[in-house]
């Protein structure tokens, strides 16, 4: 009997197919990382926008002021960056209607992203105190399956 050195085909094809299995699975654990990782930046950069709101422009609770700014003077008077991890832009507005609420949006999302941000519980927000922090206190604009929004209401 002659002693065979390698491996034969079959093995080979064997290890490259375990081998893409394992590759696989690392990009789908990348990625929903990664979809974790803007998931909370969103949330840190909507506290500091809020925050950074209430210190500068929450006098009274009346955020009419904001109103008669532009969106790079409120972000540049509160020190956060108005782009969002998702591509996107921050905006904050104010319904001259109700001065003693400010709204917080999320621009450029993609549908999956947008409604991931809509269920959110965006504690402090007017909606999930109002239910009892049963509802997650935004509303979004998620129809298309680029260029989405998310509203959320801060204030009284």
């Amino acid at each position: 009997m002659r002693q065979e050195l390698g491996r034969s085909m079959i093995e080979m094809v064997g290890v490259l197919a375990i081998m893409g299995l394992l590759t696989a699975g690392a990009f789908a654990l990348i990625s929903y990382g990664f979809g974790v990782e803007k998931n909370s930046r969103v949330t840190d950069n909507v506290t500091a926008i809020v925050t950074g709101i209430r210190e500068h422009f929450g006098q009274y609770d009346d955020f009419s002021k904001l109103a008669e700014l532009d969106n790079d003077t409120i972000f540049s008077a509160i020190h956060v960056n108005p782009k969002n991890p998702y591509g996107g832009t921050y905006e904050v507005v104010v319904d001259s209607s109700n001065p003693r609420q400010f709204i917080v949006k999320i621009n450029g999302l993609n549908k999956s992203d947008c409604q991931s941000l809509s269920i959110k519980a965006w504690v402090d927000s007017v909606g999930y105190n109002k239910s009892n922090h049963k509802d997650g206190g935004a509303t979004g604009v998620c129809t298309g399956q680029s260029n989405n929004s998310v509203f959320i209401t801060y204030g009284e």
